[in-house]
């Protein structure tokens, strides 16, 4: 109801009816026909388009100059208190509309921190003068159920060109409305794409594929705008596919005419491969063994004998306690081992990851005992599992709604709070246990959260609710869970997802290749949620078999996959191979001298190596860690005890060579197997032949020293490639 000053006023100054003017034809479309404004889905969009309620503005948590408006406009009730009700109805003047406050700052006729945001005679100023005028109403007359953007997709010829955007909003009165006007198109690169907001007309200034989101009301559509990344055409036809990802790959290499480069020799995939599927180098017999056999399906014999190893159940177990934040807690490692070894029996017998998950939503328990109860210790509190939970099984940041609508995808406060609800009755001791009462406050509301499936359903109330939702989030047709495991499984072998960051999954941060990753994530439902099947599907494809060489025309390309991506090894993968190449291990806290680093159970174990080549604590999540550990660990692996103390130790394999009697071109050959899978080459022979020659007998131990040093520190090493 509109307050009772505002009322008097306008009962006081009552006149004829005052002229209503259209709105303008949309971009691209035509008006419809005028009638009572409505503020929830006509006033608020001008208040977004002009920025009004954006987060720089009223939209801020604490608002500005007084004046809050909710973000984006998700609590139109909210907003029409705000600007109707607050400070006794000042924002508004029914007797004469254009004196409102409302109108008259963003208009720039008074005084304005955010400047002119609206023009005096512009059709948003025009809309909100005919809705004050009007009565400054509430009708709540309809309500959005829809928003199709157009074009969803489109390759343009050349720079330059442009391309008309187009929104067409549908409502529950089962009208369409041209919105083009009055939406938000932004782009996320605006060097590369240029959007001319009255006319929504889209300039392509860059080659490469481009996200526009359009945004109007509680709306967000993404929409692709792609330029070929080469003016001449190419054909791949005649490439080799091993299955559909190279269907999908190819597809898009040709739109962006990327030539692909060559298969990567049998060294290299040797190498590639049981780094990604088990984090260890190959040994040198088996490397001699792989390139000398002839069979046509000995790749497919590597990755089968691969995914049955232990290697690979060791860090496969690595990965997932990384995923899930396997940590001790203060004087407490009884849990976190519990929780590790519960878990590698999971990836050594392959139960599928559907269970997995319903085990860690589920389990309670003596966390000493009950493995998978430990994930509900993981976090603190409710909403922090529930920020855990989304981050993990559904591949989304549901934090960024903790205090208002995510502004970038469909979670509401409800939502955040409500999956937080779902898991507030749990007690989180040594025994994890659903007690009889539990809460957390929506601040929206003011009261207890309802227990909620994100944007699904809310629960009934006094039921546990991590059955409902772990039954919900494992079904077949879930559209989140199986998207995110296979996302994961993709930028283990690759360096990057689909989409990138992994757990950003959203309509407005699409996939590089949106029709894979449906395909990806059907098909791991298809075969039981099995990700050695995952796993094998993608080792076995020509895309993860290219060459990480690039050519003249695919040397910009570090995202559609025309070449295979350098990437550094991980802490603990590249802690590992240095003890595998120079014979010489490291001593983890209490654990046996010769403990993988790859299969510590607890981060907290004292490792000053792993340490400095930057391991995650598992504190927060590890998937924005970036591997190889920074400038500190590269200055320790060029100067420091990390590698010298190895290379220099009488023990170590170097010095044991060279007491066994072996030749120069023997120890070079030897650690070129070891540490690049791969026979030095031809001129590699020669130069370090040369080299050693040189250093003579009397400095032959401190030349070889350079030699190894030198080996361990080429990108060649320390990456995947």
């Amino acid at each position: 109801m509109i307050s009772s000053s505002v009322l008097i006023v306008a009962l006081l100054n009552a006149g004829p009816a005052p002229l209503t003017l259209p709105s303008p034809p949309a971009a691209g479309g035509e008006g419809r026909v005028r009638g009572p404004v409505d503020f929830d889905t006509e006033i608020i969009p001008v208040l977004t388009r002009a920025g009004c309620n954006a987060g720089a503005c009223h939209g801020a948590a604490a608002g500005r100059g007084g004046f809050r408006m909710s973000l984006l406009g998700s609590d139109p009730a909210a907003d029409y208190d705000a600007i109707v009700h607050e400070l006794e109805g000042r924002r508004i003047n029914l007797a004469r509309p254009h004196e409102s406050l409302l109108l008259a700052k963003p208009t720039g006729r008074m005084a304005h921190q955010g400047g002119e945001v609206l023009e005096p005679d512009g059709p948003g100023a025009r809309r909100l003068a005919d809705w004050i005028a009007a009565g400054a109403p509430r009708l709540q007359a309809r309500r959005l159920i829809g928003l199709e953007v157009s074009p969803a997709r489109r390759v343009v010829a050349k720079a330059g060109a442009q391309v008309q955007l187009t929104a067409t909003a549908r409502f529950d009165d089962g009208r369409s409305e041209d919105v083009t006007f009055w939406t938000v198109f932004t782009a996320g690169d605006p060097a590369a794409v240029e959007i001319e907001s009255e006319t929504a007309r889209a300039t392509i200034h860059r080659p490469g594929q481009h996200v526009v989101i359009a945004r109007f009301l509680d709306r967000v559509v993404p929409l692709t705008l792609t330029l070929p990344l080469s003016d001449t055409p190419v054909d791949l036809s005649k490439q080799p596919r091993a299955n559909f990802i190279d269907d999908e790959i190819l597809k898009t290499l040709t739109i962006l005419r990327l030539p692909v480069s060559p298969a990567a020799d049998d060294a290299t995939f040797l190498r590639r491969v049981r780094l990604d599927l088990t984090g260890t180098l190959p040994r040198r017999d088996e490397v001699e063994a792989f390139l000398t056999d002839r069979s046509a399906d000995k790749r497919a014999k590597l990755v089968d004998r691969l995914l049955r190893s232990d290697a690979f159940v060791d860090y496969w177990t690595f990965r997932f306690a990384m995923l899930f934040r396997i940590q001790s807690l203060p004087n407490e490692k009884e849990g976190a081992w519990a929780f590790h070894s519960w878990l590698r029996e999971q990836i050594r017998r392959g139960t599928p990851m559907d269970e997995v998950a319903r085990a860690l939503l589920t389990a309670v328990g003596d966390s000493h005992v009950v493995g998978p109860a430990n994930f509900a210790r993981v976090a603190g509190d409710a909403r922090a599992q529930a920020e855990l939970v989304s981050q993990v099984f559904l591949g989304v940041r549901l934090q960024c709604a903790n205090c208002h609508n995510h502004p970038l995808d469909r979670w509401t406060q409800d939502d955040y709070h409500g999956l937080a609800a779902v898991f507030a009755r749990l007690e989180r001791g040594r025994v994890v246990r659903v007690t009889p009462h539990g809460a957390v406050s929506n601040p929206r509301t003011g009261e207890p959260a309802v227990p909620r499936i994100p944007g699904v359903r809310n629960l009934e109330a006094g039921t546990d609710g991590r059955e409902a939702f772990a039954r919900w989030l494992t079904e077949p047709d879930n559209p989140y869970f199986a998207r995110a495991i296979v996302n994961r499984l993709w930028r283990a072998m690759f360096g990057r997802g689909l989409v990138e960051p992994a757990d950003d999954l959203r309509d407005t941060n699409p996939a590089t290749h949106p029709e894979l990753l449906d395909r990806l994530a059907a098909d791991f439902v298809r075969h039981g949620y099995d990700i050695r099947h995952t796993l094998r599907l993608i080792a076995l494809s020509e895309t993860y078999g290219r060459s990480g060489a690039s050519n003249a025309g695919n040397e910009a390309d570090d995202r559609f996959y025309s070449h295979a991506y350098h990437r550094p090894l991980e802490p603990e993968v590249l802690a590992d191979a240095l003890a595998d190449v120079t014979g010489v291990s490291d001593r983890y806290g209490d654990e046996p001298l010769g403990t993988r680093a790859i299969t510590l159970f607890d981060p907290r174990t004292p490792a000053p190596s792993l340490d400095i080549l930057g391991r995650c604590s598992r504190q927060t999540s590890c998937e924005g860690t970036t591997a190889g550990g920074g400038l500190p660990a590269k200055l320790h692996l060029l100067n420091g005890e990390l590698i010298n103390r190895k290379i220099t130790a009488p023990n170590g394999r170097l010095h044991c060579l060279i007491a066994a009697g072996k030749t120069d071109e023997e120890i070079v050959t030897d650690f070129y197997y070891r540490a690049l899978g791969r026979p030095p080459t031809g001129a590699e022979r020669e130069y370090w032949g040369r080299r050693l020659a040189e250093a003579g007998k009397a400095k032959r131990a401190e030349w070889l020293e350079d030699f190894v040093w030198a080996l361990l520190n080429c990108s060649e090493f320390s990456t995947n490639h």
